[in-house]
């Protein structure tokens, strides 16, 4: 099998009371071989199940799986020899030190701090300076690190990461990002799992997911070229009448807050930025900033959830 994971048509349910609960819903896609592999989507979309599954942590109702070219439920042993996870949570142990964690896990691969060090240096190095603090003690940034050189100490062909990012401040989200990168380039195949829609950028190929399915599977750059309705900037001084006035006129098709702006998309698309300000002004305030955009993951993520 030349691809690192492959999942077919995976269909995973629970059961709360006398319901059912639909957590992943006919789920397949593949991901190759050093390929550095994004799973986007809100709370809820079935990113942690599907992280579970993979790992051999959790069983499928219905589907199959694979990982490195092992089937997830007949050759488990051999999966968990091969992959590296960090979970969501912070799962280490808080009242041991960095250095402890790190030789507890090696200790159960059977390895050392030494023998892979190569792997973990870039990472480590960075933490070394609180190897006798304990865990528990650790900043998110620095916590981050530790569960990473945890799950690498082993050299792993797979690394799942969920949500890595939640919770951590900008400047350590870009160098974890960036420690990512430098992981390829030991062949390591990465899925990571992120809510946060401007991560998808950094991924070579991403899935937008919502609602335990899959909307769609493509490069970022794909993504964003098959949005093909013209995407305009809107702010004015009352952003939230604005946006009101927009949903409710007939000008508009779609408007979405963004930031300080809204990104509308206009049922008859205006051929200039004065004919724009125009359609609007004849419904909201004249007070208007109106820009020519390009659209986001984000935009496109938002526009699929209307189909």
């Amino acid at each position: 099998m030349n691809s690192a994971v492959k999942v077919n048509n995976v269909y995973k349910s629970f059961k709360k009371g006398k319901t059912e609960v639909k957590a992943l819903q006919e789920i397949s896609f593949e991901v190759n071989k050093g390929e550095l592999f994004g799973l986007i989507g809100p709370d809820g979309a079935g990113k942690t199940t599907l992280f579970r599954i993979l790992t051999t942590l959790m069983l499928a109702n219905k589907g199959e799986a694979w990982v490195d070219g092992f089937e997830v439920v007949s050759q488990y042993k051999e999966i968990r020899k091969r992959v590296g996870y960090m979970p969501g949570r912070f799962s280490l142990y808080q009242d041991l030190t960095v250095e402890e964690n790190l030789s507890f896990f090696a200790t159960l691969f059977n390895t050392s701090l030494q023998e892979n060090y190569d792997l973990i240096k870039s990472i480590y190095q960075q933490i070394e300076p609180f190897k006798k603090r304990r865990a528990g003690a650790l900043s998110g940034g620095m916590k981050q690190k530790l569960a990473l050189s945890c799950a690498l100490i082993h050299r792993p062909t797979v690394l799942f990461l969920d949500e890595p990012t939640t919770g951590v401040d900008a400047v350590s989200r870009k160098e974890f990002w960036e420690l990512l990168h430098q992981l390829q380039a030991h062949g390591i195949t990465i899925i990571v799992s992120t809510p946060y829609m401007d991560e998808a950028s950094l991924c070579d190929r991403v899935a937008l997911m919502q609602e335990s399915r899959i909307m769609e599977i493509n490069s970022p750059k794909g993504i964003t070229e098959n949005f093909k309705k013209p995407l305009w900037s809107v702010r004015s001084a009352d952003m939230y009448k604005l946006m009101l006035d927009l949903r409710s006129g007939d000008v508009v098709d779609t408007c979405y807050p963004f930031g300080q702006y809204h990104h509308v998309v206009f049922k008859k698309d205006p051929h200039t930025v004065e004919e724009a300000k125009q359609a609007i002004a004849t419904i909201s305030a004249k007070d208007l900033e109106v820009q020519r955009i390009p659209a986001t993951i984000e935009d496109c993520f938002m526009e699929l959830m209307r189909k």
